[in-house]
């Protein structure tokens, strides 16, 4: 009997409580964490943009994307291959095609030299835009929307390679709605500043729901396709039907990128309702910001995350309020809500999934810790 109580006295408190290591992460945890922000976007050469990433842990995915607000796409690849080779550790891109001449007989076959040729010099994903469905058309005119046969040969060529897709296809509900109705500040901002994207202005063009329809029997169409729907695949205001897209579409993943606002609308109403969503698509669900870091202009227009002249500091405050709401039970006053908004306190698991594993897999990422 001695000798047990002995053991009893000696041994460490964990083992006597059967507990193992604590199920969520600290702020402090932030730093020594592996992590991926699988929604970027480097519109200029910025080795302080590589520095922050390194300091704060992060590996980062560039997303080429036939933006007006961005350089033209040519630019942005030479960008994306510049810092590519600066650090390959840290910066990796994702390519994209133009529209133009979408319809000819030789679309098809330019489009997938232009991929291939990406592939060669690092890329390792493909964007589409929402100007398929909102804004391009063929040359007879006709608006093309994701789910257009026309496509067919190109996605076949990134299945049979293996290249994930990352689709921002229509935009936040927020965007069919008045200015005093939108759920978010930030919504508010782009959309004021951004009115030929406003569709509550334009009613004779698609509704979210057909734009959201064309989406969908795109993936149903391509069910071997590695699918990212950006933006939480534009069904950000309701992880109920986020839920069920996923349900529907086993290829499909979504990333959070710039719609941690409108989670946090959802999670003031309900926390253990968008708590219970995360730790059940644990595996389908990419960290993202779309941070983007452009040289400063005076004349820009308001982004979603908003431009800044300090982009490191930008860049390590979204990372780690973003971090605070997803890893901690901690709360935070969150301007584009005007709310506090707390923590999900997600467990480590979830969250090592969230901000690495996922991104791992999906993107065929090197496993090996970082140098």
């Amino acid at each position: 009997m001695r000798r047990i109580a002995t053991l009893l006295l000696t041994a460490p408190a964990a083992m006597l409580l059967g507990a193992a290591a604590p199920s969520g992460y600290g702020e402090a945890d932030f730093d020594s964490v592996r992590k991926f922000d699988a929604h970027f976007h480097a519109n200029r050469e910025n080795p302080a943009a590589l520095a922050v990433a390194r300091r704060d842990g992060f590996e980062i995915l560039s997303i080429n994307v036939d933006y007006p607000d961005f350089p033209p796409l040519s630019d942005q690849a030479r960008i994306a291959e510049a810092m590519r080779g600066t650090d390959a550790k840290t910066f990796h891109y994702a390519t994209a095609f133009s529209m133009q001449g979408f319809g000819t007989p030789d679309w098809t076959a330019r489009t997938i030299r232009q991929l291939d040729a990406a592939f060669a010099r690092g890329a390792i994903a493909v964007k589409v835009w929402k100007n398929i469905g909102m804004v391009a058309k063929d040359t007879n005119g006709k608006r093309v929307f994701l789910d257009d046969p026309r496509f067919d040969g190109v996605m076949a060529h990134l299945e049979k390679r293996g290249i994930p897709l990352i689709a921002h296809q229509a935009e936040p509900k927020n965007c069919w709605l008045p200015l005093d109705q939108m759920t978010t500040a930030n919504d508010r901002d782009y959309f004021k500043a951004h009115p030929e994207y406003y569709m509550y202005l334009h009613p004779e063009e698609p509704s979210y729901e057909a734009l959201m329809a064309a989406r969908d029997r795109f993936v149903a169409r391509h069910p071997k396709l590695a699918f990212d729907g950006a933006h939480m695949a534009s069904i950000e205001w309701s992880v109920d039907e986020l839920g069920r897209f996923l349900d529907r579409y086993p290829n499909a993943v979504v990333d959070l990128a710039a719609r941690m606002s409108n989670l946090q609308v959802q999670s003031n109403a309900d926390l253990e309702k968008v708590r219970a969503f995360f730790i059940r698509y644990q595996d389908r669900i990419l960290y993202g910001t779309d941070l983007t870091d452009s040289p400063p202009d005076p004349a820009a227009r308001a982004q979603n995350p908003p431009a800044t002249d300090d982009f490191p500091g930008e860049a390590d405050r979204v990372w780690r309020a973003d971090w605070r709401y997803l890893a901690t039970p901690l709360s935070q006053r969150v301007d584009a809500i005007e709310a506090d908004a707390k923590g999900l306190d997600l467990p480590r698991t979830v969250i090592d999934k969230i901000y690495w594993k996922n991104a791992e897999r999906f993107f065929r990422l090197s496993p090996s810790p970082r140098a």
